[in-house]
């Protein structure tokens, strides 16, 4: 359901009861939100404003938000004009998403000033603008020009005019009948956009919900006049307990919207309505910004593993090449060895036994351009040259691969995250590495909105340091699994006690696991050591594997080389579980 006037008029009723309360604090978390701190009988409130389009809003909010170090111009108008002030009222016009917020107080001479705070909500075009006491505007979070808009100015310094609306107000109809000529509908399926787009404040959502809430299989003019009765009976209710929002989940129980409906409220909390709109907003928006970030960067790794794959191939391609050098040592010696037999002139080939071959005949091209010995040179030069690029290119493939093995960690890693503070550890370890360097300096924009909500911990050799492994309880003993690489590297090389047993799939990207020892319990049986090594394979890109092996060791066994990546072990003295991945 959307905010509309209905849910609008719902929740500034309530906000009626914080007339008296006195401006404290404001903020401007972004740019499209202002938060408005409260004091009321010894008590804070936060008044959440928000203009984005697609989760325009008003409501009380519990859920923090960081702020800026440096406070946004409007921000800093706002303190000025409205810190001190008291709230003198919160007016509503019919079922118009639009709402004036008059405040009250005193100036240094103590003469009443007045100002008011007008918020329209109206999808794109939402705003905040700032009144004086003779309804010109000072200023707004949007500046608007008609010729922008064809619709009116909203400028500092003009005089503010209400938005204009050709859609009849539902509060004013006479009766039914007024309701059902007023609409041209054949069928059920167009009622909500045909309701919507007639009456002002009624969105599309809303009457979908009556709809299935009152299980209306067809149209005809007693369905429509129950719908018309519970539009009513909603509207008639604001202000009073018998209303309530309810979710809605999709098949799979995953909330995807709201509804507003005749429910009484199970709790006596005054402003019940604005709290559950304050939570399905911020969990919406937090996981709308956790799926925006992790898409962002998994976009830059998978554009990073593409560069590196087709480094890859470029590499065997150059090996390929090298498949062929023996022969051009070949062909050089053969031509050396046969010089004294060969006429001394350009030839475009010449044959001769090959000695390596039972003195088979070989036909050897040569360039005419050049005398035979000087075709020897040459592919004496040509062998040299290859083989001095099978050592380099050897190298770098081996190093590419390493490469390569790093990032599809990191893209399985994102692919399982499901906090923004995970994804958040993820994109911290890949700045610090030079593969990614490049592509994180130009994300950064994307990331320090992000990163500045999560308190970052360090890893350091402190056993109490805090860090946040996934972890089980099994038969007294505990397991710890690690979320990303440098999670991973903590956890074994400094967390993890010698004696301690790890546990990581073989041949597959995953998590490290370790199974903590207790001097109090016996050492753990093969039982325990298979529910542990299916807890390791479900933690792998092998979850969905039937029979996965699981290799495990001591932890004193398990080593860092010198310069490797995040994550990236070797172990010995370790055996193997084949496990069915499970926890």
């Amino acid at each position: 359901m959307a905010f509309d006037g209905i849910v609008t008029k719902a929740i500034t009723t309530e906000l009626l009861d914080l007339c008296g309360a006195r401006i404290d604090k404001i903020f401007q978390p972004s740019k499209n939100e202002i938060v408005l701190g409260l004091y009321l009988d010894k008590k804070n409130y936060a008044l959440n404003i928000c203009i984005e389009s697609q989760n325009c809003r008003i409501n009380l909010t519990t859920n923090s938000k960081p702020n800026p170090q440096i406070a946004p111009n409007f921000c800093m108008l706002l303190r000025k004009n409205l810190i001190g002030l008291k709230l003198k009222n919160i007016i509503t016009f019919d079922l118009e998403r639009l709402i004036v917020i008059e405040f009250e107080g005193f100036d240094e001479i103590d003469d009443i000033i007045s100002k008011k705070l007008i918020i329209e909500l109206m999808g794109k075009h939402s705003n905040v603008i700032l009144l004086d006491d003779t309804n010109i505007i000072i200023d707004s979070l949007r500046h608007i020009k008609e010729n922008d808009e064809n619709y009116r100015d909203i400028l500092p310094h003009t005089k503010y005019s209400f938005p204009t609306s050709n859609k009849i107000s539902f509060l004013e109809l006479k009766d039914f009948e007024d309701f059902k000529n007023n609409l041209n509908i054949k069928y059920i399926d167009d009622l909500p956009s045909e309701i919507s787009n007639t009456f002002n404040g009624i969105s599309k959502n809303f009457i979908y919900s009556i709809i299935k809430k009152l299980e209306i299989k067809e149209l005809n003019s007693l369905t429509l006049e129950i719908i018309f009765n519970y539009i009513n009976e909603i509207i008639n209710n604001i202000g009073t307990n018998n209303l309530q929002f309810e979710y809605v989940e999709n098949d799979k129980g995953i909330i995807k919207d709201y509804f507003l409906s005749m429910s009484k409220s199970n709790t006596d909390n005054i402003f019940n309505l604005n709290f559950f709109i304050d939570d399905f907003y911020f969990n919406k928006e937090t996981n709308e910004s956790f799926k925006n970030y992790r898409n962002t960067l998994l976009r830059l790794i998978l554009e990073t593993l593409k560069k590196y794959n087709k480094r890859l191939s470029n590499i065997n391609e150059k090996l390929h090449e090298c498949d062929d050098m023996d022969k051009y040592r070949i062909y050089g010696e053969l031509i050396t060895a046969n010089l004294y037999r060969i006429p001394n002139r350009n030839l475009e080939e010449i044959e001769l036994e090959n000695y390596y071959d039972n003195n088979n005949k070989i036909l050897i091209k040569l360039d005419k351009r050049f005398l035979p010995s000087i075709n020897a040179k040459r592919f004496f030069k040509k062998y040299s040259k290859l083989k001095n690029a099978l050592e380099i290119v050897s190298e770098q493939k081996e190093e590419t691969l390493k490469e390569l093995n790093y990032i599809e960690s990191v893209v399985y890693e994102l692919e399982n995250c499901s906090t923004l503070e995970e994804v958040t550890e993820i994109f911290e370890e890949i700045s610090e590495n030079d593969i990614f360097k490049e592509k994180t300096s130009k994300s950064n924009n994307i990331s320090n909105s992000k990163k500045s909500k999560i308190k970052k911990s360090k890893l350091t050799k402190n056993k109490t340091v805090s860090f946040n492994p996934i972890k089980y309880s099994i038969d007294g003993y505990t397991v710890l699994v690690g979320r990303n690489n440098k999670e991973n590297d903590y956890l074994t090389l400094k967390y993890a006690n010698k004696n301690d047993i790890w546990f990581h799939t073989k041949d597959f990207h995953g998590s490290h696991t370790i199974l903590r020892l207790d001097n109090n319990l016996p050492y753990p049986d093969n039982a325990l050591l298979i529910k542990v090594a299916q807890i390791s394979a479900f933690y792998s890109k092998a979850k969905n594997s039937s029979n996965v092996p699981v290799d495990y060791c001591e932890v004193k066994y398990v080593k860092k080389p010198s310069g490797s990546k995040p994550g990236m072990v070797i172990y010995t003295n370790n055996k193997t579980l084949n496990v069915n991945p499970s926890v």
